[in-house]
């Protein structure tokens, strides 16, 4: 580190879309679900009996009950979450929707097992039994009581397949159709709450407000998620035009079709992508885009991560491409300052590239830093290189032969040292991001003008 960066701002700053203000969005749908919550325990409150915690035993049950009760709508807003819905897309972002489902997992599990544990605890101390009596007391008497235990076993296994731990041993392919069996876990715990739930059995209004909140999600999965999605993949379908490896580890495919530019695709976004090709047919993965589509051809270039993106390299040109999206808002729109960091590590490169191209071709004179552990694993530097207004900084090296981290702060301080009135956009390895993130708000940059984006589904 011989050197400070004086890097050339813009005259003026890039030219900006008039986007939605995801904070603002981030609070809607936060107010809505908040929203939601009350109803149901409105719901749970009318129809609650007077001596609903008049014994332990009645307490017990009650709590039971409304842990139920708020499980079954938090599973719906889960859902709704990643439903594809345009709105929620659009107010909040696709990554954050994504986090937010994983997060809201952890509160579903929570209430599920203690909806079981509480109605048990509640029944043992009414009918003297033993809780294992009880429980199956509960699944005798009750209708639909073993289809719930089968659809509640079914979340269980869903939601511990997420879990840090487990989902590292697991791939891609097996976390994805795990988690399709969460739409009939649904349908058989969903059952048991209009047939045994004490507060829709006798309550005709919660009965028709909960079929409402179950066929609207299940409407809008439906139609976001399969209907659409299927038509618009077969009207933008691509093939796969080549595949170039760029660097160790690191190969773009080109994919072209007739209609690929009226995909609506800009930089930063990235599509699910379905390849019809052996080792491919069973998923649908996100890739970024590292050039925009132009004269009929589209690119994505991707590192060998995993088994799905560790087979690409093996694509014949020719094979048939499903494609959904772009989904993202990891884009030009999001800059609203004059000077603008680009922060790019392993694959990341792909999404850095296209957005430095945006960036400038508005006027922008962005600057990229391009972290690598060797100058083997620099893709696409020629072509960052090549585009007029940006500079590139390649920090190559790993931490250990290097005795520091390029990305700390002090590092960071001395190529910019005024940071603080720069805005940045991060793509790459979760760690790397973190650690960017971190050094540039300990260079006083505020947050709201750091932007990643997390491509994972999971």
């Amino acid at each position: 580190m011989d050197q400070t960066l004086s890097a050339p701002a813009p005259a003026r700053p890039a030219p900006r879309r008039h986007a939605d203000d995801p904070r603002r969005g981030a609070r809607t749908v936060r107010a809505v679900l908040a929203l939601g919550v009350v109803g149901v325990l409105g719901m749970w409150w009318l129809s609650v009996p007077a001596g609903f915690a008049a014994t332990p035993a009645n307490a017990l049950t009650s709590i039971g009950e409304l842990a139920g009760m708020v499980g079954g709508f938090l599973v719906c807003a889960q859902i709704l979450l990643i439903a594809r819905v345009p709105w929620f897309e659009r107010a909040v972002g696709l990554d954050r929707l994504v986090s937010w489902h994983r997060s809201l997992g952890a509160s579903v599990l929570f209430l599920i097992v203690a909806h079981v544990l509480f109605l048990v605890f509640g029944g043992e101390l009414l009918d003297k039994n033993p809780p294992w009596t009880e429980f199956v007391s509960i699944l005798q008497n009750y209708p639909d009581m073993l289809t719930a235990l089968v659809g509640t076993i079914a979340f269980l296994v869903v939601g511990l397949s997420s879990a840090r731990l487990i989902r590292a041993k697991l791939s891609y392919e097996v976390w994805y159709w795990l988690h399709l069996t969460t739409y009939v876990s649904i349908f058989l715990t969903f059952l048991h709450q209009l047939s045994g739930g004490a507060h829709f059995v006798s309550a005709p209004v919660n009965r028709v407000l909960w079929i409402a909140l179950y066929l609207g999600t299940a409407s809008a999965v439906l139609t976001w998620r399969f209907i659409l999605p299927t038509l618009d993949a077969w009207k933008g379908r691509m093939r796969v035009a080549a595949v170039v490896p760029e660097s160790e580890g690191v190969s773009s495919v080109w994919l072209t079709g007739p209609h690929v530019e009226q995909l609506g695709v800009r930089a930063g976004n990235f599509l699910l992508f379905r390849f019809l090709s052996w080792g491919h047919l069973g998923t649908a993965h996100p890739y970024s885009v590292s050039a925009v589509p132009a004269n009929g051809y589209l690119r994505i270039t991707v590192g060998a991560i995993g088994d799905h993106s560790t087979r690409l390299p093996a694509l014949k040109p020719g094979s048939l491409v499903f494609a959904e999206g772009p989904f993202g808002r990891f884009t030009a729109d999001r800059a609203s300052r004059a000077r603008i960091l680009l922060v790019a590590g392993g694959a990341g490169v792909g999404p850095i590239r296209a957005l430095a191209e945006e960036l400038a071709r508005r006027g922008a004179r962005p600057v990229v830093l391009y972290r690598a552990r060797s100058a083997q694993h620099l893709a696409l530097l020629g072509e960052l290189q090549a585009l007029p207004g940006v500079t590139v900084i390649p920090l190559v090296g790993r931490r250990s032969e290097l005795g520091y981290d390029p990305l700390d702060v002090e590092p960071l301080r001395h190529l910019i040292p005024d940071l603080h009135d720069w805005e940045a956009f991060i793509c790459g390895p979760e760690g790397m991001g973190e650690r960017v993130e971190s050094s540039l708000r300990a260079l006083r940059m505020p947050k709201r003008f750091i932007h990643r984006e997390e491509l994972s589904m999971s």
